[in-house]
């Protein structure tokens, strides 16, 4: 039985590989605040981490937060270590739904917030707004669900979905029965809304019979009850929830672009999730079960950023960044094959910016949840 041949030693990298390296992690640090009004959803904050001018030779995603948060969340989780190399290579967009920046004021009386569908639809102002071509949507719970309205409406401007707990169908009867039990205050999150939150967030995460694999797992769930109690404006969470009560079915099975589920094997949506896969085309549509995790993002972020980099790759997007286990000079002599069906090595005269940018055909998606996570550059 032949072995496979040893992987050839890591070459130093050159001062020009050096200074790009340098420069791509200076892009990465830029961040602006945008207020950009929509026809329909009235004003969207926006937060853009990552230099737009570059949008050619990044993949530009569009973020969209669940309920109970804002922003933070995805931008906490880019920070991580386990993003570095794709956070280098790209540009995110983050948007803030309706009067959930932080300190937010509470919305005017007669504002009338948003559907999902509604927001979905608008969010291709922002699009304009930043002269951005097109993205990939990277959305959670209820973000989720908005995302995958603007792919469905906007698929020229959408490269690909990869949605984090996404509900396919209306509100059960059931959820919308206990959810009107739920007490709100003006000024503070009450606790049957806070507990109901923490379970949408976290599912059974938090149980102590099923504590997950995140040491940490108590801290991260104090911040968010904390961030929830002293950041955000509980009315206009309280909008936000109503909307996804109210959601209507989510026709995925008619999306045009490739799309991404993924979902906590501990998550309370777990099910639905799965439901909405088994409706929809498996050649457009492939789900990601992570076992012992609720919120996918806490308790396996190194598996969420791998499969963002799969998914990407088969969008022809972040071909520079290099899976782990495969050595550098290897990958990029046979990720894309010549004419004659021999591998294409990398041109002396092509730089790594170059090398990523947008080729739809290069590369198909495999999901392969046995590869070691991501590892950051030290």
């Amino acid at each position: 039985m032949s072995s496979l041949p040893p992987a050839s030693p890591p070459t130093n990298p050159t001062a020009q590989q050096r200074r790009e390296s340098f420069a791509r992690r200076a892009e990465s640090l830029i961040e602006r605040k945008y207020s950009i009004s929509t026809d329909k959803s009235g004003e969207l904050t926006i937060t853009v981490q990552g230099d737009l001018t570059q949008q050619e030779k990044r993949a530009v995603f569009l973020t969209v937060h669940d309920l109970g948060c804002n922003h933070t969340s995805f931008q906490d989780f880019v920070n991580s270590p386990c993003m570095s190399e794709i956070k280098e290579r790209s540009c995110f967009i983050h948007v803030d739904v309706p009067g959930h920046a932080d300190n937010n004021a509470p919305l005017p009386d007669n504002f009338t917030f948003p559907s999902l569908q509604t927001l979905g639809e608008d969010l291709v102002t922002v699009l304009d707004y930043l002269h951005v071509k097109y993205v990939i949507g990277l959305g959670e719970g209820a973000g989720a669900n908005v995302l995958a309205r603007f792919g469905l409406k906007h698929p020229s401007r959408c490269l690909g979905l990869i949605l984090i707990n996404c509900t396919g169908s209306a509100a059960t009867v059931l959820e919308t029965f206990k959810t009107k039990f739920i007490s709100w205050n003006n000024d503070e999150v009450a606790k049957g809304a806070e507990d109901f939150l923490l379970y949408h967030k976290f599912g059974h995460a938090f149980n102590e019979q099923l504590v997950g694999d995140n040491p940490d797992k108590e801290k991260i769930v104090s911040e968010f009850s904390s961030r929830l109690h002293s950041s955000l404006n509980p009315k206009n969470v309280k909008h936000y929830v109503k909307a996804f009560m109210t959601r209507k079915d989510l026709p995925l099975k008619n999306c045009k672009v490739d799309v991404l589920l993924i979902t906590g094997m501990l998550s309370p949506y777990a099910s639905v999730v799965e439901k909405l896969h088994k409706d929809t085309d498996k050649e457009k549509v492939t789900m990601m079960k992570i076992e012992r995790a609720g919120n996918v993002f806490t308790d396996a972020p190194a598996k969420v950023a791998q499969s963002i980099l799969l998914f990407c790759k088969g969008q022809g997007l972040l071909t520079s960044v290099v899976m782990p286990g495969v050595d550098r000079q290897r990958a990029f002599s046979t990720s894309s094959g010549g004419s004659n069906g021999e591998p294409r090595r990398l041109s002396r005269g092509m730089s790594m910016e170059e090398y990523d940018k947008p080729n739809i055909r290069r590369l198909s998606i495999t999901v392969n949840e046995q590869l070691p996570p991501i590892q950051a550059k030290k």
